[in-house]
């Protein structure tokens, strides 16, 4: 199934960040709680489409499944696209190479 990956995949990424942004003091712990929590955010809405899904496999209304999955794949197309693991690794490190004086973009 599709959702264990997904899962797995998004565990990952917030691992991967948590890492990431722990090691580097110049974030502030609410930056990185804001971020954490938006990942969070996204897996659950990632776990509703597959329940409405299966819902929807099932033999349940469609209509409001229908409605939640127009509305849902309308807002992931305003997100920014997802990377891989690899991809954020790559991009995280050279973000994060600043001199001792400069300060970071929040």
């Amino acid at each position: 199934r599709i959702l264990p990956r997904v899962e797995e995949s998004v565990n990952a990424i917030l691992e991967a960040e948590v890492l990431t942004r722990s090691s580097h003091s110049s974030r502030t712990s609410y930056a990185v709680a804001a971020d954490l929590s938006e990942m969070e955010l996204k897996k659950i809405l990632i776990e509703k489409m597959e329940g409405n899904k299966a819902t929807k496999g099932a033999g349940g209304s469609t209509k409001g499944t229908q409605s939640r999955q127009q509305f849902a794949s309308e807002s992931a197309h305003a997100e920014e696209p997802m990377q891989t693991t690899c991809q954020m690794e790559e991009t995280s490190l050279s973000m994060y190479e600043t001199g001792a004086d400069e300060q970071p973009i929040v």
